[in-house]
């Protein structure tokens, strides 16, 4: 009987070592996965269009940076955007942020406006500040061109751009931000490569009133915890769980594309990313097939 006791509890107490190591390897597991996740990267991606010249194009995409902390004078942001070599930089919105200071925002923005042609357009952590319109003279004066129902036109390598953008809903109306399209719009030319800068994703019925070639976009921050296989995300702002438009290119119902980037918040987001980088958006934009 007393042999049996002591097989039990030398069980038992087995068998409480195996949880414990189970439980720590999983923790571990997760700590790993999130720090990874953790990691910026350069998502390089190519669009066929048949307005582009042989040379092609080059776009940079940068949305929801929140003011995050990307090194000394955000040395790594910068040098990781110039390594792509790109004709032109698009700011999707949530560049500036409503609790973090604009320092980084600002540095960010003075040294790629000094190199390349700037578009930005607000987010709508931008409105939740109630700086928006300082934030946007922030913009002109490091550079950059600020759109909010408008379109400006720029020729790269024989290709003419038409860059169309538009304020975050949060900052206008349901008529108002829809004038903006339809403003925005108005300023484009039929066999120019029509360009929609955009922070929402979600406002897709919107976008497919209008025959633009590439719509760009932020705001889902991946849906936070990626999910790979279906290329969906738990929980994304303003699509709620299961969120489909969080990461990459999707193809609208009247044939536009439109990419979703991941964005590049990193401290400032309430909860750790997993499968989920924060991105730089490297678009290439092409005549030929790849």
């Amino acid at each position: 009987m007393k042999k049996e006791r002591l097989e039990n509890k030398t069980h038992t107490k087995t068998g409480r070592k195996g949880a414990r190591r189970v439980a720590w390897g999983l923790l571990l597991l997760l700590a790993v996965t999130w720090a990874i996740s953790w990691i910026p990267v350069t998502e390089r991606i190519t669009i066929r269009l048949p307005q582009v010249s042989s040379d092609g194009v080059g776009i940079v995409l940068i949305t929801d940076l929140h003011s995050c902390y990307y090194g000394r004078e955000q040395k790594w942001l910068i040098r990781r955007i110039e390594k792509e070599q790109p004709d032109l930089i698009l700011l999707g919105g949530d560049i500036f942020d409503d609790v973090f200071t604009d320092q980084n925002a600002k540095i960010t923005l003075q040294r790629l406006a000094a190199k390349y042609p700037c578009y930005y357009v607000t987010g709508n952590h931008e409105y939740w500040s109630d700086r928006a319109q300082q934030m946007k003279e922030i913009v002109k004066e490091c550079g950059a061109t600020v759109l909010a129902g408008s379109c400006q036109s720029i020729t790269v390598s024989g290709t003419t751009l038409d860059i169309c953008g538009v304020d975050d809903p949060d900052g206008c109306t349901g008529m108002q931000w829809n004038e903006q399209l339809d403003s925005a719009f108005l300023g484009t030319k039929e066999d120019h490569v029509k360009i929609l800068l955009s922070h929402r994703p979600e406002r897709t019925l919107d976008y497919e009133q209008y025959p633009f070639d590439l719509i760009l976009t932020g705001h889902a921050h991946g849906g936070q915890f990626g999910l790979p296989v279906i290329r969906r995300g738990v929980f994304s702002p303003d699509q709620g769980f299961m969120a489909k438009y969080v990461s990459g290119l999707y193809t609208l119902k009247n044939g536009a594309i439109m990419e979703v980037s991941r964005g590049l918040s990193r401290e400032r987001t309430p909860l750790p990313r997993f499968f989920n980088h924060p991105e730089v958006v490297s678009i290439k934009l092409s005549s030929k097939a790849e």
